[in-house]
């Protein structure tokens, strides 16, 4: 809520500045396309604002950005004590005015006991597929709520975070198709035991996507080469999977699984050059970030310089 009330009273014109120089330090650390979301203006005029900075920011920046309205990410002070009010305003003014405008190709929900139950996430989401809008959801990362099987009844695109997921919310997710998406440095910075049952998932039959959920609240990383170290640390993933799970699992996430995420006949050019010998040093060295170049859409968008 301190994040909401510095959005708040921040400009576009701060936030888009602020935007570009993160889009940057992505860009310099491999990334070619990223999600993300709003959810910190939690009131029609200043969810809107920041989608318009996303969009502002796509058109300004080679990097990809792929908008989502996290208008359910929190109950704003001014709603404390009257979150069904809140839900109403998502439903019948903030949804239709971001379809409307077309700022967000996803919606997303916090669906918590101490935010947003099932009911009430199930609700906003139908609401957003009515519009035309993609469904992702903050699920099961807290509680065991059945967070899972709310994604899966609804056809979400991914369940994010997931680390108390049950065994039930995971054969959901596998008969429904959802993309996990796991976010393996965050029980890191909540100082949290719980981790998402990767391996499980993994054996289920799921395709998790891995992602640094860079956030000011709950993880303020913007490395996925790191990020995926950690996946490799804490869910015992391979190399091999977790490569596939920042890239073509990732990409598949977002609907963009036909043009980006892998090298293949007919998808945009997008690759990094790596300074490592082999894809195992992905995820074997900590700290340093090994891109070298960074190719978008077949143009050299960035090009660090050597370490010292």
């Amino acid at each position: 809520l301190s994040t909401v009330r510095g959005v708040r009273a921040a400009s576009s014109e701060e936030l888009l500045a602020r935007v570009l120089v993160h889009l940057d330090r992505f860009l310099a650390l491999g990334t070619t396309t990223v999600e993300a979301k709003s959810g910190y203006g939690l009131s029609l005029a200043e969810e809107l604002k920041c989608l318009e900075v996303l969009a502002a920011a796509d058109r300004e920046h080679p990097v990809r950005v792929v908008p989502t309205f996290l208008g359910a990410h929190e109950v704003p002070s001014e709603f404390r004590g009257r979150k069904a009010d809140y839900v109403r305003l998502v439903c019948d003014e903030m949804l239709p005015a971001v379809a409307e405008r077309g700022l967000a190709r996803y919606f997303d929900a916090f669906v918590e006991a101490h935010v947003f139950d099932i009911e009430e996430g199930r609700r906003m989401s139908r609401r957003a597929q009515e519009l035309g809008l993609g469904v992702r959801l903050h699920v099961d990362q807290l509680t065991q709520l059945g967070g899972a099987e709310l994604a899966a009844e609804l056809g979400a695109a991914s369940a994010d975070h997931l680390e108390n997921v049950s065994e039930r919310g995971i054969e959901a997710l596998a008969a429904a198709g959802v993309v996990p998406v796991l976010c393996p440095v965050v029980p890191l910075y909540l100082r949290q035991q719980q981790e998402a049952p990767a391996r499980r998932m993994i054996q289920a039959g799921l395709a998790p996507a891995v992602a640094t959920d860079f956030n000011p609240g709950s993880c303020y990383l913007q490395s996925l080469p790191e990020t995926m170290s950690w996946a490799a640390l804490r869910y015992s993933m391979s190399a091999a999977e977790c490569l596939v799970a920042a890239t073509l699992n990732a990409a598949c996430s977002l609907g963009l699984g036909d043009q980006v995420g892998s090298l293949e006949p007919g998808k945009r050019a997008d690759f990094v050059l790596l300074d490592v010998p082999n894809h195992l040093h992905l995820v074997y060295e900590l700290g340093r970030n090994p891109a070298r170049t960074v190719v978008i859409d077949g143009r050299v968008a960035q090009e660090p310089e050597a370490d010292a």
